[in-house]
């Protein structure tokens, strides 16, 4: 199959996996004015079989038979089957986004790279927190920020289970911040407890960076009410970004002294559904063969990270005797 995706040609993509992510994907794509959506696979035939009703496409049996038949493909399997799914698509020459987190291991994220490598392939990971209009709108008013306050809070649902909270929603935000500092994590102090499953379902870390920046991130999936927010401190100024409402604010000293005026200042950003800016992103670098904002090398950082954390937390559990803990599902 050609890496050039002629400029008005649209690009065929595929779904792999057919769960509540997958059928997202396969939503959006078929939306999507510069994608064809030609098909979806999964092992659950009944399954594929309404999503590709529902956007009016085809089932593939399985992912050998997209072979020649699509330019790029979407893998929202369970995390385990990540790296397998994924580098026999780019073996096959097919240019692969991967939900987050790319892989069970890190073992697993390098067979990854290095497929993605061999067959000169464009390898994206679903940090899809990066394309939130919040989180693009902040950047450019970056000025070395110190301190970082995360919150990620969530209602219980039945959904990715199969990983710790770390892995599934905490590390959306360890993304965020290496890409935000962009420096090295030199201290790790976390805790975790596991509360309506046998993961951890809600964590706390604290991070300290080579650049003397500080951030406190806490993620749970057991809370009573959703908050998504993120607020970070910087030279006269602060920060506060809202990833549900898609906001950011800036307050400003105004006026120094013993009682100080604040200018407040929404920061503009343009609406957009995450997913969507993320897909067609994808899209672009599929066709451009240009390296995605969040590759394959991103991808892996976060999920280092999160390792990182991880042991931190089952450290803190054997120090205060918190009981025996499920074995986490990335490397430690």
């Amino acid at each position: 199959m050609s890496s050039e995706i002629q400029p008005r040609q649209k690009v065929r993509v595929a779904v792999v996996g057919a769960g509540e992510f997958g059928r997202n994907h396969a939503r959006v794509y078929h939306e999507l004015a510069d994608a064809e959506l030609v098909g979806i696979v999964d092992q659950n035939a009944e399954r594929a079989a309404q999503v590709a009703a529902e956007f009016s496409t085809n089932v593939f049996p399985d992912i050998e038979s997209l072979a020649g038949r699509v330019d790029a493909a979407s893998v929202a399997v369970p995390t385990a089957g990540h790296a397998r799914v994924g580098c026999r698509l780019l073996e096959l020459g097919i240019d692969v986004l991967v939900e987050k987190p790319m892989a069970a291991s890190l073992a697993e994220a390098d067979e990854l790279l290095s497929a993605a490598s061999r067959g000169g392939r464009i390898l994206q990971v679903g940090h899809l927190e990066r394309f939130n209009p919040a989180i693009v709108a902040v950047v450019p008013v970056l000025n070395r920020p110190l301190y970082f306050e995360v919150h990620r809070l969530g209602v219980f649902t039945p959904r990715s289970l199969d990983v710790d909270v770390v892995y599934d929603v905490m590390i959306h935000d360890l993304d965020i911040l290496l890409a935000l500092v962009n420096a090295p994590v030199v201290d790790i102090k976390a805790i975790g407890i596991p509360v309506l499953t046998d993961k951890v379902d809600i964590a706390h870390v604290r991070l300290d960076f080579a650049t003397g920046a500080v951030a406190n991130i806490t993620a749970s999936r057991v809370s009573t009410e959703r908050v998504r927010k993120l607020r970070f401190f910087q030279q006269h100024e602060y920060i506060s970004v809202d990833f549900t409402r898609q906001d950011a604010l800036r307050v400003r000293v105004a006026e120094p002294g013993p009682q100080p005026k604040f200018d407040f200042a929404p920061i503009p950003t343009e609406r957009e559904e995450p997913l969507r800016a993320e897909l067609r992103a994808f899209l672009v670098s599929v066709r451009t063969r240009c390296a995605p904002l969040v590759d394959g090398a991103a991808g892996r950082r976060a999920l280092e990270l999160a390792d990182r954390v991880m042991a931190g937390i089952l450290e803190h559990a054997r120090r205060v005797q918190l009981g025996a803990f499920a074995a986490p599902q990335a490397s430690l």
